[in-house]
């Protein structure tokens, strides 16, 4: 595995991470304690210590599951990100939580589900510019910071050109950005991934597998449950995705190389990049993930190997 500083939060973090969307139940898949904790380990394993949820991947559902791990693990040997701004009615469904009352409210949920005193990230969660322009917001959230129940803020971005937010980040506080960044959505390099890079922002790249599309499994036609999110996805949109992963695939990837693994180091040869935080769900996923953290140069910006961390 190899590290990285995470912008100017002096958190050593790995270039791979594990985003846990799925853990709340909207990708197919029901997860139990067992399952959750043997990923986890699998992670710890090959050296992985970020961890990315949010309020609303179930009700505080994903965060329960990382809380119950972490109760029985080291919490200190992991950097621990989570969300606020929504409130998770039933699958697929949200309401917009972003008053500074609301907020308080979620960050004593999340403490309480991840069964930690402080989380070491937390981050604005895809809100719109109006939201996000309120200083009694930021100011909430610095108090918490000054009361040691947040060690860093940050901001996930809903669309990933949103200029507007990554510009002001200096000036709320934030210290990281999160953003959809992979081979099919390039977007974050016309003028985002710039401002992180004169900020010194970290940068998490989430859905850098394209939604599990670059995984190289899908093809052309492919259906989902109507558990799995993708099944909310436009049919055409999603066929013109895999016809272009074929593309890729046949041109890009090196023969023999798994293509998620290609996909994923591909994210992470970007100078803004810090670390991805793709999903999995099996140790197997996780495995493959780990395994893209191989492909980057040892010189590479920010980049640290084990010893040098050391």
């Amino acid at each position: 595995m190899k590290y990285r500083k995470l912008g100017s939060t002096g958190l050593k973090v790995s270039v791979i991470g594990v985003g846990t969307w799925q853990f709340g139940g909207e990708w197919g898949v029901d997860f139990t304690q067992p399952e959750v904790d043997a990923i986890l380990d699998k992670a710890r394993e090959l050296g992985i210590n970020l961890i990315d949820t949010a309020e609303c991947y179930g009700d505080h559902l994903s965060e329960s599951f990382i809380g119950d791990y972490l109760s029985r693990r080291d919490r200190e040997s992991w950097v621990v990100a989570t969300k606020f701004g929504h409130h998770f009615h039933d699958r697929f469904k949200r309401d917009d939580r972003y008053s500074a009352e609301d907020v308080l409210t979620q960050l004593d949920a999340s403490l309480k589900a991840l069964r930690v005193d402080y989380v070491d990230l937390y981050q604005f969660h895809s809100g719109p510019d109006s939201a996000f322009d309120s200083d009694a917001l930021w100011t909430a959230l610095d108090k918490q910071k000054q009361a040691g129940k947040i060690r860093h803020i940050g901001t996930s971005i809903a669309k990933n050109d949103n200029l507007h937010q990554v510009a002001a980040s200096s000036s709320v506080g934030s210290e990281v950005i999160q953003v959809v960044y992979n081979r099919l959505d390039r977007a974050p390099e016309q003028g985002v991934f710039d401002s992180c890079l004169e900020q010194n922002l970290g940068v998490l790249a989430r859905v850098p597998l394209a939604s599990g599309y670059l995984s190289g499994k899908y093809k052309p036609g492919a259906t989902f449950a109507q558990t799995d999110t993708r099944h909310r996805h436009d049919p055409e949109a999603t066929l013109r995705k895999l016809e272009e992963v074929q593309r890729i695939q046949a041109h890009e990837v090196p023969e023999g190389m798994d293509m998620a693994t290609w996909a994923l180091a591909w994210c992470l040869k970007h100078d803004a990049v810090t670390a991805v935080i793709p999903g999995c769900k099996n140790t197997a996923q996780v495995e493959s993930n780990a395994k893209a953290a191989d492909y980057l140069s040892s010189n590479h910006v920010q980049a640290w190997t084990e010893e040098q961390a050391g």
